[in-house]
């Protein structure tokens, strides 16, 4: 009986030891994170982070009443937002969780994007540019990328700042799903298209081009720009409907034929709304994405030393529970930063956790709880010198606002 009790007093030592070093590295990872105010109140949502080594901009949407919206953004200066200012404010907006609006910076001048409404049809939407050309006070408001005048989907834009003073874009067409024997939005058929194009600060379209003729029809797009030139990564659509993550690359002025980066196989009839994201430094890139091929969520990550020729087998990061709405960082040419969403235990959070290219992982750091629906959009992620910052949507009582932190680099 003696042996009993001690061997019931080591497990409860054991155990609690195993308690107090699991809340100490809760407390650690909780100081870690340094939450940010957020002065733009509440009904925000959809933020959308840009960063360089000149400005970092949060850019989001307010819903003024039921038909009106607006779109600020602010500057990070100090660790601290400026006061939002106004972009546009406006009706018959296109406002989606998952479609939401963006905004970068090349060398002083802005360009910021937003979704309008061409018809009373729920998928008829037109992408809107807004610029800000260096010096001016006031916006250049809802020029238009495309002129197709198809009343049909134009969205899940990304856009890069490129050359000296222009911006490249890519996003998903629906041109053609105004005709076709598919139906897999009502009322359309025909094929989704991915195309990209560049655009002067004048607001001038250049180099608009078909870059693949089927895709996935809503999930977001990603890019970089790489020594050998912009790349851009998507969720493809095969005959068989497979949806895996391709990419296709400009080389030599060209673009490349589209590639599949990595066979999950992933047969899904519907578009799962969960794109993949890119980050590059030189030619070296990172991306990241979400698959439930077999029925087993994952998010994974994969390196390629070439601007995309070739990747490595891909490190998983996260599964069973994995929800995906990812972003990622690379921080130098070996590691990237990882963000992503995940249920445990009936609870939703957002996680991060750096990874290398080898397939070592760092420890895992919970950035926050959030809410598990699609009210929640995408979180966003971006280096910020020595720190990496976050925004997402955060909602209370079915109030949505803005929540904002960063974690110190030294942390991860």
């Amino acid at each position: 009986m003696k042996h009993y009790y001690t061997v019931v007093l080591i497990t409860l030592l054991v155990s609690c030891n195993s308690n107090k070093k699991q809340q100490l590295a809760e407390v650690k990872i909780a100081e870690i994170v340094q939450h940010i105010p957020f002065s733009g109140g509440t009904k925000t949502s959809l933020p959308y982070l840009f960063s360089n080594q000149d400005v970092t901009i949060l850019s989001w949407v307010k819903k003024i009443n039921d038909s009106t919206t607006q779109f600020n953004y602010s500057y990070l200066i100090d660790d601290k937002w400026e006061e939002p200012k106004e972009i546009i404010t406006g009706q018959d907006w296109f406002v989606n969780w998952a479609d939401f609006p963006s905004i970068v910076e090349n060398n002083g001048n802005v360009l910021a994007h937003f979704l309008k409404k061409s018809s009373q049809e729920t998928f008829a939407y037109d992408i809107k540019l807004n610029i800000l050309p260096k010096g001016s006070p006031h916006w250049q408001t809802e020029s238009n990328l495309h002129t197709d005048g198809t009343k049909t989907e134009h969205g899940f834009v990304t856009m890069l700042p490129y050359k000296e003073d222009s911006f490249f874009i890519t996003w998903l067409d629906g041109r053609n799903m105004a005709s076709g024997n598919g139906h897999e939005h009502l009322g359309h058929g025909g094929e989704m298209a991915l195309r990209a194009a560049e655009i002067a600060i004048d607001g001038t379209i250049s180099n608009d081009v078909v870059i693949d003729e089927k895709t996935c029809t809503c999930c977001q797009t990603t890019a970089a720009i790489t020594n050998n030139g912009p790349i851009v990564l998507y969720r493809d659509k095969t005959d068989e409907e497979i949806r895996d993550i391709a990419i296709t690359r400009q080389v030599n002025g060209k673009w490349t034929t589209p590639t599949s980066i990595f066979d999950d196989g992933w047969k899904i009839k519907g578009c799962p709304v969960n794109g993949p994201k890119v980050d590059a430094i030189s030619n070296n890139i990172a991306v990241a994405w979400f698959t439930a091929a077999q029925g087993k969520p994952k998010v994974k990550v994969s390196f390629s030393e070439n601007s995309g020729a070739d990747f490595t087998v891909p490190v998983v990061i996260a599964n069973k529970e994995a929800l995906g709405r990812v972003d990622i960082v690379l921080i130098d040419k070996d590691n990237a930063i990882i963000s992503w969403m995940e249920n445990v235990e009936k609870l939703t959070y957002l996680k991060a956790m750096k990874v290398n290219k080898t397939g070592t992982k760092s420890t895992l750091i919970t950035i926050s709880e959030m809410d598990g629906s699609r009210k929640a959009g995408f979180p966003q992620m971006e280096r910020v010198g020595d720190k990496m910052f976050f925004a997402w949507t955060s909602l209370e009582s079915e109030v949505s606002s803005i929540k904002t932190a960063y974690v110190p680099l030294e942390n991860f």
